[in-house]
């Protein structure tokens, strides 16, 4: 097995048993085991257990991330990449129910403050795609001008607040219903045009 093969295996293997026991009570033995291997094995692949989750956490929002890029480069108009990438990014943890149920152990993964984020860079990086379908509405003449940096984090704020609401406290149905009135509410506005 090739090693980027074999470290999708044991970040697969690693998720599981994070969603099964969550992060303190998880032990290197536990994933070694799901995995048929020696804990001296598994550390040839991460130095402890904090490396290995921080590492697998960073494999699964990566792996979220280019689902939704893949899904957005499907598009060609602004206006329906933008809402691709809104509900395939809310509709991707109903599909990945281990990285769902490690984010209810641990939702500081997605906190609301940039400054603690943990994952910064890869957030960044959902931050950017949204930046940029923003640039791409305004450059065609179908978004406002507006600062789109400071819109595009506004965006990622409320998608982390839907994601909590929805996946992290089980309001699956409504917050979904919640997540499509306000994509529209921000999308379309609230007042009417005079």
């Amino acid at each position: 097995m090739r090693k980027k093969e074999k470290i999708e295996t044991i970040y697969k293997a690693a998720l599981k048993v994070f969603a099964d026991f969550g992060y303190k009570k998880t032990t290197v033995e536990d994933i070694a085991r799901q995995l048929n291997m020696t804990k001296g094995n598994l550390y040839l692949y991460s130095k402890n257990k904090k490396e290995l989750y921080r590492e697998t956490v960073s494999w699964a929002l990566q792996k979220w991330q280019m689902r939704v890029g893949e899904a957005i480069e499907k598009e060609v108009d602004a206006k329906n990449r933008f809402h691709v990438m809104c509900f395939k990014a809310v509709e991707y943890l109903s599909m990945d129910d281990n990285f769902r149920r490690v984010l209810i152990h641990d939702p500081d993964i997605f906190p609301m403050f940039p400054e603690r984020d943990p994952f910064k860079e890869i957030n960044r990086n959902s931050v950017l795609m949204i930046k940029n379908i923003l640039e791409q509405g305004i450059r065609e003449k179908k978004f406002r001008e507006v600062d789109t940096e400071r819109v595009s984090e506004t965006f990622f704020l409320i998608y982390k607040m839907v994601i909590i609401r929805t996946y992290i406290k089980n309001k699956t149905s409504f917050m979904q219903q919640v997540f499509a009135e306000t994509v529209e509410l921000l999308t379309l506005g609230l007042f009417i045009a005079d």
